[in-house]
């Protein structure tokens, strides 16, 4: 196993650019209301995806939706005094996104999670959004990961 490849042979890249394709997905979805399917159809049509870990692209796109009452009861308490409603789009997709993977995706480090959906928000989101996601998520991590934040720390 070198430094760019995990075990299960998916570069940490085409990971990166899973997770930035599924928040953009979201995002379409949250704004549209458009079908996840038809979603994900526009984005292999309309997107070079031989790069990217279109296994986890697709889990994102599919199951964030499934999950987003227990997602956002997760990370709701953490949003100092905003309501979801308050949240820029961005925002939202990127805490929705980041959350299923805390809570669902234990195989991923925490400190991974964060720290790609701090980058996402730098590249896409409103200013300074990237520090309020961060410590939403921190406290989310700190929820559902306490023995790996823990070890971490």
């Amino acid at each position: 196993m070198t430094d760019s490849k995990k075990s299960n042979g998916v570069s940490p890249a085409a990971r990166r650019r899973a997770r930035h394709y599924a928040m953009q997905a979201l995002y379409q979805w949250q704004m549209t209301g458009n079908s996840i399917n038809s979603i994900e159809a526009e984005f292999h049509t309309d997107n070079d995806m031989s790069n990217v870990d279109t296994l986890y692209f697709r889990e994102l796109l599919h199951k964030v939706p499934q999950k987003l009452p227990e997602l956002e009861e997760c990370f709701t308490p953490y949003l100092q005094e905003r309501s979801l409603e308050e949240l820029d789009p961005i925002t939202l997709a990127l805490l929705r996104l980041s959350t299923y993977e805390l809570m669902f995706r234990l195989d991923v480090p925490y400190k991974v999670v964060i720290n790609e959906a701090v980058s996402l928000a730098k590249k896409f989101g409103a200013a300074d959004s990237h520090k309020f996601i961060n410590g939403v998520l921190d406290k989310v991590s700190q929820q559902h990961r306490a023995i790996e934040v823990k070890a971490g720390r």
